[in-house]
């Protein structure tokens, strides 16, 4: 059976972001952890070994599959920083014409350093997702 690799972990999120070399990738990092957590007001946790995650909501496909997730996120990586923000797509494209230099995929956002983007631009694309994913998933 499958097992779901992104899970909520005890880990620190300070020794996490501690452990990122690139110092101006790291002072990001604190940036968006504030960011993420004035807007949210959830406390940061560590999902899987790279992943820093704001709420959680169970999630449950027609095909049976199931897990739980956290609401929105981000992860410090080496070439850009992954922004986890699932919401409707048009809405998020209304919201990116906004946001500034970035690439995306499905439910990623990406952006190479925090002095791209308009940070008013991705609060509102944070609690945006979280309540489309709680409209989504109801508890």
């Amino acid at each position: 059976m499958y097992e779901h690799k992104t899970k909520e972990t005890n880990n620190s999120v300070i020794e996490f972001i501690e452990s990122v070399d690139n110092l101006k990738k790291r002072e990001d990092a604190y940036r968006l952890l504030d960011i993420f957590t004035e807007t949210t007001g959830f406390e940061a946790k560590m999902w899987g070994p790279s992943i820093i995650g704001f709420g959680s909501y169970h999630y449950k496909y027609d095909s049976g599959h199931e897990g739980d997730a956290s609401l929105v996120g981000f992860s410090p990586r080496k070439a850009k920083i992954s922004l986890y923000l699932m919401m409707d797509e048009q809405r998020r494209e209304e919201l990116l014409k906004r946001f500034g230099k970035h690439t995306v995929g499905k439910a990623c956002v990406y952006i190479n350093k925090v002095a791209d983007i308009d940070v008013d631009v991705l609060k509102t694309l944070i609690s945006e997702t979280v309540a489309y994913t709680r409209e989504q998933y109801p508890e």
